[in-house]
């Protein structure tokens, strides 16, 4: 046996558990998106059973494609991930960069800036759209409460009343209806996150080549170009493996949207699978093979950048 085949030998029950693992559950959704299946199919129980004999070809992807939330769901899936990527990337960048001179306390605001990202999904959507945005008992309601009063209050003054007075009365935003939801799962996704960023970004400030930063002060380089020239391109391959790990999770978000509004105008693909996948299980099979499709579309942009970065 050669010193080739010999890893290779060891290599291949992995390998071959990682194809089971994968292939077997996509082959089975693959089967159920060409077939009817039903569970509750009163008129048609023959339904109710994933026989080859309901084959149905592509009807499913049909249905899928006709149906009324699938567009707004590719939408929803697209903006949500988009936004909480860029959002994420900025701030992680900017706290890193902060909190990576040497300051007393250093330590615990590290650890309090990483501890986010530990709390649950389902938690994290609990306390924000409960604690914070909710418009009557959240922090939101309260804040825009006190604004109102405090213009009520200079609405009495002598000189100034009649210009307080033009001001409108400021309304409290429902985080819980149509699109804004969106902007309630992006926000506390993003705060959820970006400690993952920001712990990816700090590790890798601490190789940055100091050398090259105290030659920039000499020539007279200024903050805004060192973080330009130096500490930006010194942090493209994180920035480009935090993309691409965020993406894959920000893809399959459900507990987030299922706890803000329960769909109510605000829907990706894995909940309108999930809406599929109470009755009708050739449909929702459908739809995850186009997030399949869409993850791999979103996954080929990503690996290019992420390639050309590293080549870079």
């Amino acid at each position: 046996m050669t010193n080739r085949s010999l890893p290779r030998l060891l290599q291949a029950p992995a390998v071959l558990l990682l194809l089971v693992w994968m292939l077997v559950p996509l082959s089975i959704t693959l089967y159920f998106s060409f077939i009817r299946y039903v569970l509750n199919s009163l008129r048609r129980p023959e339904w109710t059973k994933p026989a080859l004999s309901n084959w149905r070809g592509f009807g499913n992807y049909e249905f899928v494609l006709n149906n009324k939330d699938f567009i707004l769901a590719i939408q929803n899936s697209l903006l949500i991930v988009c936004s909480i990527l860029i959002l994420t990337v900025i701030f992680g960048v900017l706290i890193a960069v902060l909190i990576n001179k040497i300051f007393m306390g250093r330590g615990i605001v590290r650890v309090l800036l990483i501890s986010p990202f530990f709390v649950m999904p389902a938690v994290n959507a609990v306390l924000w759209i409960n604690m914070i945005l909710d418009p009557v008992l959240g922090l939101q309601g309260l804040a825009v409460a006190g604004i109102n009063e405090v213009i009520d209050g200079l609405r009495t003054l002598p000189v100034l009343g009649g210009f307080f007075s033009m001001w409108p009365e400021i309304e409290p935003i429902s985080f819980r209806a149509t699109q804004t939801s969106a902007y309630a799962v992006i926000t506390m996704v993003t705060w959820q996150w970006t400690p993952f960023a920001v712990l990816i970004f700090m590790t890798s400030l601490q190789s940055e080549d100091q050398q090259q930063k105290e030659a920039a002060v000499l020539d007279g380089a200024g903050a805004w170009s060192q973080f330009r020239f130096l500490t930006l391109p010194h942090l493209a391959r994180p920035i480009a493996i935090v993309v691409m790990i965020q993406a894959i999770f920000h893809l399959s978000l459900y507990a987030e949207i299922e706890i803000v509004s329960r769909g109510n105008g605000n829907k990706n693909l894995p909940y309108l699978i999930g809406e599929f996948a109470n009755n009708n299980i050739g449909a929702a099979s459908a739809t995850g093979i186009f997030a399949v499709i869409l993850a791999n579309i979103v996954a080929i942009f990503l690996l290019r950048m992420i390639g050309k970065t590293l080549m870079d």
